[in-house]
């Protein structure tokens, strides 16, 4: 979660050799770079790209990486990020594994993006624990590794508890941005998380148990997107909406309903509708709103107890500690 200091959350990414790049570019994408986006445009996060070498060929040696840090940089990381590469049946080094180790050892927070679990099980992180990794490696990745209980039909995994050696594993390339804006999200708000996600023209909301890959990405004719439907709904989150009133707005079954969600977007109407909530009271609070009852009615989440279930169940915090955490802060707005 978000520090107590004014110091910058530190960020670590462990560029090995082969290495995929757009991993290593959604790393410096979300944590790298002062936001012109928010109202004050200041660093979020600190990065820090870490070598084992001095030069390190990425890419399928298509190009090679300089001017990074040592691997020793990870021991000041507040977040470690392990993107994935080609060659995951290839042993890590044991350099790279040893400050896999390490930083976990003390508590901080592990990432891996797409393969880069390989490297986090081959360290002996995963035992036991839940984890993901691309769909096309599961195979493979459970017959290196079966004692990580694998899930290899989501985007992201989330395991562990604060302070304790939280490790997250993206499912892909794609799904290391859902992780990442899901990490802005609990680092900073929901507010900011979304600013974020705007400028990157990307979802700002994908919960980590929907799936992989959609059965069809580009709907045929007729047109079945859920696009206009979603945008609908987005505007009347206040209001009591069912999957009921969501099929009869597009026209089908619920049945038909159902699995178009499922299809295109991996999860289900009712989840969808109960994160939009979620992200809707959230930032509500961050705004400054006080009263449960009155976020909790705007937010279509009808009752001060479901909004405390729900926030919690989201962000690990009652309301009131997301307030204190993510609330205004002597009037000041971060995001314009």
């Amino acid at each position: 979660m978000a520090q107590e200091s004014s110091q910058p959350h530190r960020v670590a990414v462990i560029v090995d050799e082969g290495t995929n790049p757009f991993e290593v570019g959604v790393a410096t994408e979300l944590f790298g770079l002062p936001r012109p986006e928010l109202a004050r445009p200041v660093p979020l996060y600190r990065v820090t790209l870490c070598t084992p070498t001095r030069a390190v060929r990425m890419n399928h040696g298509f190009f090679t990486l300089t001017g990074t840090a040592g691997l020793d940089a990870v021991d000041e990381a507040d977040t470690l990020v392990v993107p994935g590469r080609p060659d995951n049946v290839v042993p890590r080094g044991d350099d790279v594994l040893d400050a896999v180790r390490r930083t976990h050892a003390r508590g901080a927070r592990v990432v891996s993006f797409c393969t880069g679990s390989f490297a986090l099980a081959e360290a002996g992180l995963l035992d036991g624990r839940r984890a993901t990794t691309h769909w096309m490696w599961a195979e493979a990745f459970r017959e290196l590794h079966p004692r990580v209980r694998l899930e290899p039909d989501v985007l992201f995994v989330d395991e562990g508890r604060i302070g304790e050696g939280r490790i997250l594993t993206a499912a892909g390339s794609a799904a290391a941005l859902d992780l990442g804006l899901y990490l802005v999200r609990q680092d900073h708000g929901a507010e900011i998380a979304n600013a974020v996600s705007r400028r990157l023209v990307f979802a700002a909301h994908r919960d980590g148990g929907q799936r992989q890959f959609v059965e069809r990405p580009v709907p045929e004719v007729p047109d079945e997107s859920l696009g206009p439907l979603l945008a609908w709904a987005q505007e009347r989150l206040g209001e009591p909406l069912t999957v009921a009133e969501l099929a009869a707005r597009a026209a089908v079954s619920p049945a038909t309903l159902h699995r178009r969600f499922r299809t295109q977007l991996g999860t289900t109407p009712l989840a969808w509708l109960t994160g939009e909530r979620v992200a809707l009271a959230c930032r509500l609070i961050e705004r400054g709103e006080e009263r449960l009852d009155v976020v909790a009615a705007r937010s279509g989440l009808g009752t001060a107890a479901n909004l405390r279930a729900r926030v919690r169940r989201e962000t690990g915090l009652s309301p009131s500690a997301y307030r204190r955490r993510f609330g205004p802060r002597g009037g000041e707005a971060l995001v314009s």
